[in-house]
């Protein structure tokens, strides 16, 4: 019973830990199967290495971390302020060519990267961005001005510095 609580702990305080460390750290994963990939080669090692000579205490740890993933699964699923706890809430960036720079204070990220992702969308400029929104993955989506809106911005910029 003991590995059970203990493997118990060290699940919630890793997927806490990941959730305040942020988004952008770790994009290409969700922050359960980084969780699952992080503990299971440990518990299975010490069976392995002997450290520990129970083979059954590293099954009963990897079963226990399988049942919490599934467990973990279900509550977002079906519970969708479970989910953003977990995974987070997109955070839009850049609103109508507008850097927010509150969120991206919060979210760590640099103007830099926006860019990055606009000029990976196929746009060269911010004012051609109507969203850039950081996904909960950890990826920059760009949603473009339509061009209309676009032409508008520029009259409305140039009669104002007449």
């Amino acid at each position: 019973m003991g590995t059970v609580i203990r493997v118990i702990v060290i699940y919630i305080f890793i997927v806490v830990a990941l959730r305040v460390v942020g988004k952008r750290e770790f994009s290409q994963l969700s922050s359960l199967e980084l969780v699952t990939l992080l503990i299971i080669p440990e518990m299975v090692s010490q069976a392995l290495t002997q450290n520990d000579y129970s083979m059954t205490n590293a099954l009963v740890g990897t079963a226990t971390l399988i049942v919490l993933v599934y467990i973990s699964s279900l509550l977002q699923h079906n519970n969708k302020q479970i989910d953003a706890a977990i995974n987070g809430k997109p955070t839009v960036v850049v609103r109508h060519g507008q850097y927010m720079d509150r969120q991206m204070n919060e979210e760590r990220i640099s103007p830099e990267e926006i860019y990055n992702a606009i000029h990976q969308s196929g746009l060269e400029r911010i004012d051609q961005v109507r969203w850039a929104i950081l996904e909960s993955d950890g990826k920059i989506s760009i949603v473009p001005e339509e061009q209309e809106n676009l032409v508008a911005r520029r009259h409305k910029a140039e009669d104002e510095a007449l």
